[in-house]
């Protein structure tokens, strides 16, 4: 796992300058302090930051075919790749190292832009043909890495691993889309395509680009989707011995490494399912790492303990205190802002930094449980949102838009502007952090007009246009595969363990994996109190049933009491201050009413205001740092205790 930035000449051979490449690769030192390689040709700069995992000797990059006139930057791990290299031999490829980035010049040689069909993993990266003079860039089916790019006006193309290395350059506008915090406040982060800047977007996950020089700039081309068929009718049984060897390949494809490796582990069901799969498929002790807090309410290190206990793994535990009173440096506002270049409204990301830094001391590889909420139906939401669908169903939208929609005006409760709309619309109320009544009252006239009735149900609505919306269940799995899990889970994740030059693997995301969990029917996932029901029933052997069937807990931290503590002035000078202000975008009046009403203790309103207080931040430590030069652009200080 690294960072890869670069820039292109999509209309010739103009030389590309070796300082803002240099500049660009600098802002990505923290996701690969183990060494930096830059490669420039007529019209084209490529640059690496390696965080060295395999291969370490042979790996670095930029990495070449045999004759030169291919080379590739690379983000991530091809976990097949050792099941490729004797196909590509077979075809009369050379290999002269031992490295999964070697079989993507290879595999692009042999099949071109399906390449990566061939390839089960995670990755981000930027090829460069010569002789075809063709760019072409991919991102991994379910966008564990990242790639964001930019055509500037004089058709030059800037990318990169993350948002700052395209600041770096120094030229990308800062214009921020109006579309875009919108998306922002509904969903608590930006949803691929867009982001926070009108000129730069990310690559969706599932898509490859490829651009020839001096040919208009094309549109990204999806290579995959998951198709949610139910047609699978195995028994339960025999889908419990299924699964259980799929989570074992998963898992194994997952622990080839050249330098320590050991597992995040929360207590719950997903982290906890890992660990006990990668004991059994190795003889050295597996190497865990957990985070506990002061208050019960958000602890789970208990249960980590008995599945560090029954597997003997080699156990590592920090706290965070979570009281009021002793909460960690106000200014982990500013550094997440920092860190995550786009406005990021996951309070959880702030156990997930420490997390990664207690493992980034004991390991440089770390498997997580990521992904299996969306994968086996684990969330609560998901039988909320199936048993809304029930009541939809007794009754014809024409009739429940009108009747419902008057009811939670008068009697204002979520579950009438629930039941008033249509699947989609639902799922979106449920998952918004700030809702939509909520935003038309905080949003200005000005950025309601610059809005032009653009709402992030649009972003719901293009996914489910793809989908199967006749299954409750499915439709929800697959927006949150599409959105959350891209936009917040993985994101989340890959920023907080990059500052800390740490590689983490998800085999809840392997897509094989996926797809045959797709095959199978609804309801041996999700029952009337229960989730994940067939990942619970195949782990029963190896986990105990107080641990699977406990309820769910999360990652949360308390932030109402935070903002009513610790963080009171912090709070008021943010929300209340001139930055917001100064954007002419939120409602003055509004801003005071949910500040008023949090710190009375009438209402929480934390979720809001924890948006509007990273919105702000964004502001002040990415918009408005001079550019390039900015301490934005500073490799972040590892040690920094959040």
């Amino acid at each position: 796992m690294c960072g890869i930035t670069g820039l292109f000449d999509t209309r010739g051979t103009r030389p590309i300058s070796r300082t803002a490449l240099s500049r660009m690769s600098a802002a990505l030192q923290h996701r690969g302090p183990d060494g930096a390689q830059e490669h420039l040709a007529p019209g084209l700069g490529l640059a690496h930051r390696r965080l060295a995992i395999i291969d370490l000797p042979g790996g670095a990059q930029p990495m070449f075919n045999e004759d030169g006139s291919v080379v590739v930057v690379f983000n991530g791990e091809i976990y097949n790749y050792q099941q490729l290299i004797p196909e590509l031999r077979a075809l009369g490829h050379v290999f002269r190292t031992h490295s999964d980035t070697e079989v993507i010049v290879h595999a692009w040689e042999a099949w071109g832009a399906q390449c990566v069909q061939h390839f089960r993993g995670m990755f981000a990266f930027v090829l460069w043909d010569r002789n075809q003079q063709t760019l072409f860039m991919a991102r991994d089916r379910l966008g564990v890495k990242p790639l964001y790019y930019a055509l500037l006006d004089n058709g030059l193309l800037l990318f990169g691993s993350e948002l700052k290395a395209l600041l770096a350059h120094g030229n990308l506008p800062r214009h921020i889309d109006p579309l875009a915090v919108e998306e922002y406040f509904a969903l608590g982060y930006v949803a691929e395509p867009r982001s926070i800047f009108k000129s730069a977007c990310k690559l969706p996950p599932g898509h490859s680009l490829t651009i020839r020089r001096s040919f208009p700039m094309p549109e990204p081309q999806a290579y995959w989707d998951l198709r949610f068929t139910h047609d699978n009718f195995i028994t339960a049984a025999d889908a419990q011995d299924e699964l259980l060897h799929r989570l074992r390949e998963a898992v194994q494809l997952r622990m080839v490494a050249d330098v320590p490796l050991g597992a995040f582990l929360s207590g719950g069901v997903d982290s906890s399912t890992v660990v006990a799969l990668m004991a059994g498929l190795c003889s050295a002790p597996v190497t865990t790492c957990s985070i506990g807090f002061a208050d019960a309410a958000y602890d789970e290190t208990a249960f980590a303990d008995q599945v560090a206990w029954r597997y003997q793994t080699r156990h590592f535990r920090d706290q965070m205190d979570l009281e009021p009173g002793k909460l960690p440096q106000a200014d982990v506002i500013d550094h997440l802002a920092r860190q995550y270049d786009e406005p990021f409204a996951d309070s959880s990301a702030i156990p997930t930094w420490r997390v990664c830094q207690l493992a980034r001391r004991h390991v440089k590889v770390a498997l997580s449980g990521d992904g299996a909420d969306e994968a086996f139906g684990g969330y609560a939401r998901y039988r909320e949102h199936l048993h809304q669908e029930t009541l939809r169903h007794a009754m014809p939208l024409w009739l429940r838009r009108p009747l419902f929609g008057l009811m939670g005006s008068v009697l204002p409760k979520p579950t009438f502007d629930v039941l008033a709309g249509d699947a989609v619309e639902a799922y979106l109320h449920t998952v918004s952090v700030v809702k939509a009544p909520l935003r038309r009252a905080l949003f200005s006239a000005r950025l309601q007009r610059q809005l032009g009735g653009y709402s992030a149900l649009q972003v719901f609505m293009r996914h489910a246009a793809h989908t199967d919306r006749h299954d409750p269940l499915a439709l929800a799995q697959y927006l949150d595969t599409k959105t959350y899990l891209v936009g917040d889970i993985n994101t989340k994740v890959d920023r907080a363990s990059m500052a800390h030059g740490l590689e983490v693997r998800e085999p809840m995301m392997d897509h094989e994996l996926l797809q045959w969990l797709a095959t199978l029917p609804s309801s041996m996932k999700v029952g009337d109190s229960q989730g994940k029901l067939l990942l619970k029933k195949t782990m029963e052997p190896y986990l105990p049933h107080g641990l699977l069937y406990r309820r769910k807990m999360g990652f949360a931290v308390p932030l109402a009491a935070w903002l009513r503590g610790p963080l009171r002035q912090r709070l008021q000078q943010a929300v209340l201050g001139p930055r917001l202000q100064d954007t002419g975008w939120f409602e003055r009046r509004t801003l005071y009413r949910l500040v008023e009403a949090h710190l009375s203790g009438a209402r929480d309103h934390s979720a809001t205001l924890w948006s509007l207080l990273m919105f702000e931040a964004f502001l002040r430590q990415v918009v408005d740092v001079p550019n390039p030069g900015g301490h934005v652009f500073a490799p972040p200080d590892l040690e920094v205790r959040i």
